[in-house]
């Protein structure tokens, strides 16, 4: 399987009230970081033992504050040292604000050929109540734009379980979606991460989430409507319309190997994980001096089972029981199998552990009990 890289772009106009992912609002040290990516990828040259490259991630953060320039300085640095193939997926997160019609098209030009979008809601008080940078009108006028400037491949973000009375603005949500017919939609449950505004401000009782019924009962409208409309619902938070799957990320589910370029960026070489550091100015200052500033944690057996059982049981290909004997000497515990098979909540197909509709109400709870405890 031909390997990956990810650049974390670590910037953002403004912060989003439910986000934990490593950022600055502060665009002071983008040159700096920008040059220090660009020289972690000469010195990870030899990380990937597959230099054959299926795609190239821009995440964040907000890959959108960057130039069209900056983007292709990327892809010619990558050029240089791994081989991008030429179908490869070369997706770009952006914020709706971000994407006009002169610079998709310019993004377009240097080599981005997949876009994901971060609408999260067309309800405009659900995006105040987020802190988004932008209004329900862009979020609708940026599709229209990808489509014009020649992007076939897409994907839009959506947000479900926002605190509200009843489920009439996610509906809504679903059905202005669909009107876009997007070919991909990325739909994930607003959960409270404690090092966020809205963690500080529900220990404060100012924020209260949604139950977890009302959360199940929103998955649950998503999962119908999607499926009704065409779309393959392939992994929990993904649905594709034929031949629209993420490569990126179904290569992280299928236990494919990655490089992650950038501070907090993770990656994967099969045998070990590697963590950058989360501090712009830190990952700077060791670039500088030719060091990789990671934390390189050796992934033990029941660490490789575990992962995999994890990701791999959220997708619609599920876990590959023979694989798992094959490569790791290990059967899932017959009793707990064998109650979710009664209950109804997995299914075994070819030698493959699937959930059911029902068990993707459960995922992580099933997966957690399938792993190894030493």
């Amino acid at each position: 399987m031909p390997s990956t890289i990810y650049l974390h772009i670590p910037f953002c106009r403004k912060a989003c009230y439910y986000c934990d992912f490593h950022f600055s609002t502060s665009l002071a040290l983008k040159k700096d970081i920008l040059e220090a990516m660009h020289q972690e990828i000469r010195l990870q040259k030899d990380y990937l033992t597959d230099k054959t490259l299926s795609s190239v991630y821009f995440g964040g953060g907000t890959p959108s504050v960057l130039s069209p320039t900056e983007i292709q300085a990327f892809l010619q640095t990558i050029q240089q040292h791994f081989d991008i193939l030429p179908t490869a997926e070369i997706t770009l997160e952006g914020n709706p604000d971000d994407l006009d019609s002169s610079y998709l098209q310019a993004i377009r030009q240097v080599g981005v050929n997949r876009l994901s979008i971060g609408i999260q809601s067309f309800n405009e008080e659900h995006l105040k109540l987020m802190n988004r940078s932008h209004t329900a009108t862009q979020a609708y006028e940026c599709v229209e734009n990808a489509r014009q400037a020649g992007f076939e491949n897409f994907s839009i973000d959506l947000i479900y379980a926002v605190p509200a009375p009843n489920h009439e603005s996610w509906l809504q949500d679903l059905t202005l979606a669909l009107q876009l017919r997007p070919p991909h939609i990325s739909a994930y449950c607003l959960t409270v991460e404690p090092n966020t505004v809205f963690g500080r401000w529900k220990d404060k009782n100012k924020f209260i989430p949604t139950t977890d019924e009302f959360a199940a009962e929103q998955f649950e409208f998503l999962v119908q409507k999607l499926g009704k409309n065409g779309y393959e619902h392939y992994e929990i938070s993904n649905f594709a319309l034929p031949n629209y799957h993420s490569r990126h990320n179904t290569n992280y589910w299928k236990k494919g190997n990655y490089l992650g370029i950038g501070a907090s960026a993770h990656s994967y070489n099969g045998e070990s994980r590697q963590y950058n550091i989360n501090n712009n100015a830190l990952y700077v200052k060791s670039l500088q001096k030719n060091e990789i500033p990671a934390e390189i944690e050796h992934l033990s057996r029941q660490d490789h089972i575990n992962e995999y059982v994890l990701t791999a049981l959220r997708t619609i290909w599920g876990v590959d029981l023979e694989f798992l004997h094959q490569k790791y000497n290990y059967t899932l515990p017959k009793n707990i199998l064998q109650s979710y098979l009664q209950a109804e909540c997995v299914r075994i197909t070819d030698n493959f552990l699937q959930l059911t509709p029902k068990g993707k109400l459960l995922a992580d709870r099933i997966s957690s009990d399938f792993f190894v405890i030493d």
